[in-house]
Order: structure tokens, then sequence, then C-alpha cells
């Protein structure tokens, strides 16, 4: 029996709309599949239609909403959203995405209403106090995210963002050992997040440990190639350690992965203008 491809049924779906247009049942199957298969122009077309049919459907509103942000529609996104709201008040999905539509319009103070209101019905969405504390965190208000991000991390220790933002705030406030701490506990969760071995490597160097902020440098570029900051850093501490030839292996590859970054070039001819 031939499985049908996607596709397929999207054709299909398509072919029966052209028998029976005011099937509402199969436009809104083909308006999710359009959605889920990339076809957002298509699937907004379907939806649109179907919220005419159905004003009272919460989740045709949802649907909309994700189908605006996928348009980069923001202000559609938040009235769809609303609409879904506004038929289901309990749909704690529609207040979740509603906040992370207005955390990308830089309405933080609503997006942590529309956060608080998910907490309200569930104690325990543990993404939902991540959000918060982003949205703290990218205003500056770091009491308040370091609180949320710890919350995050009680209710789900595998969180790696809420590890690595917490672990940058530990950094700035001085507490080394806690933010190391945070930054190995996301390198454990994701071995290849290259930002925690940055990170790592910038509290090894200002401890003194050269050999481990080299080390942990080269997995950043190791797992980020086109991490310039990396390569400069590291070209930096080799030169003062004297390990010109090193260095000068870096600034290649730096060259190579990030193309004609002035500075490294700069440290190459530094070097070799030393003769070194």
């Amino acid at each position: 029996m031939k499985i049908m491809s996607k596709i397929d049924k999207i054709d299909e779906l398509q072919g029966i709309l052209k028998q029976t247009p005011d099937d509402v049942q199969t436009r809104r199957q083909l308006a999710v599949l359009l959605l889920d298969n990339g076809f957002a122009l298509e699937a907004l077309q379907n939806f649109v239609y179907l919220s005419k049919q159905l004003p009272d459907d919460s989740g045709i509103y949802y649907n909309l909403g994700i189908v605006y942000e996928k348009l980069k529609r923001l202000d559609s996104a938040v009235e769809a959203y609303q609409q879904a709201i506004k038929c289901s008040p309990e749909q704690t999905d529609a207040h979740y995405n509603l906040g992370l539509v207005y955390m990308d319009k830089h309405e933080y103070a609503k997006a942590v209403d529309c956060f608080e209101q998910v907490i309200e019905r569930d104690k325990d969405d543990s993404n939902a106090y991540f959000s918060i504390g982003l949205c703290y965190f990218k205003e500056g208000k770091t009491a308040g995210a370091k609180h949320y991000f710890e919350t995050t991390i009680k209710l789900n220790d595998e969180d790696l963002y809420a590890h690595f933002y917490l672990g940058n705030i530990l950094k700035d406030e001085g507490d080394l050992a806690g933010a190391q701490k945070h930054f190995e506990k996301v390198i454990g969760i994701s071995p290849d997040y290259s930002w925690a071995y940055y990170n790592l490597a910038v509290i090894d160097f200002e401890q003194g440990n050269t050999a481990g902020a080299i080390e942990k440098l080269e997995e950043t570029i190791k797992y980020n190639p086109k991490d310039v900051d990396a390569y400069r850093i590291l070209t930096k501490i080799l030169v003062k350690e004297g390990q010109n030839e090193y260095a000068l292996d870096v600034i290649q590859r730096g060259l190579n992965h990030c193309g004609a970054v002035e500075d490294l070039r700069y440290f190459r001819s530094v070097i070799k203008s030393k003769g070194l």
C-alpha cells in the first residue's frame, strides 16, 4: 500500500474543496497541513476564511497568530492571539505566544503580563518563568531576571538557556565560581554550545588560568568557526605568552573563516615585522 505524501494529501484536500468549498473541517485540515509544511501564505488564506465561518473558534485564531508570526506581521499576530484568548481565556498557549510577540515588539511589560497569565493557570510552567526572566534581562533588570532564571532551573534543571543567562548575570556580578558552574552545566546539556566555552575561557583568563582559557577558546572556535572575538582574544593571549607560531596559525584560521578581519591582519603584520 502506497503511503500518501504530505504534498499528495494537500492536493487531495484541495480537490475536495473544489467540489465542496464550504466543508470547514476539510479546510481546517488543509490549513494546518499547509502551515506545518511551510506554505504560510496559502495557510493564511484558509484560516482567514475559517475565521469568518467560525468566529468563536479559538483554535483558528491561535493558528492565525502563528501564521502572522511566520510572516512577520506582528500587529496582526497580536490581534489574532487576543481574539483566541477572548474566545477561550484559559488557553495558555495563546497567552504564551502573545507574550513572545510582545517580546519581539520590545513591549516587555505587556509580555510579562502574558507570561504571568500562563503562570496563574500553571504555576509549574518553566518556560513562562524563563520568558519573564528574559524580559527583565533585556530591560537591564538583573535582580528580577536572576530570580526568574533561578525559578526556571528549580522547575527544569535541563533548561540550558536559563543556566546560560544566569551564568552571565553571576559573571557580571563577580561571582565567577557560580557563573562557571552554570556554564559547565550548559555544556553538559549541549556539548557544542560555543558561547558557554567562550564565557568559561573569559573566566579562566580572569583567574590567571591561561592554559584553560586557550583550551576553551579553541573549543569555541571548533563549534563556531566564525566567532571573530574568540580568534582575537586567543591571538592576544598567545602573543602575550610568546607563542607566536601558534598565534599565526590562529590568525590564518580566523581569516579563512571570517574574511579580511582588519585587526587579525594587523596582529599578523606585527608578528611578522618582528621576525617572529
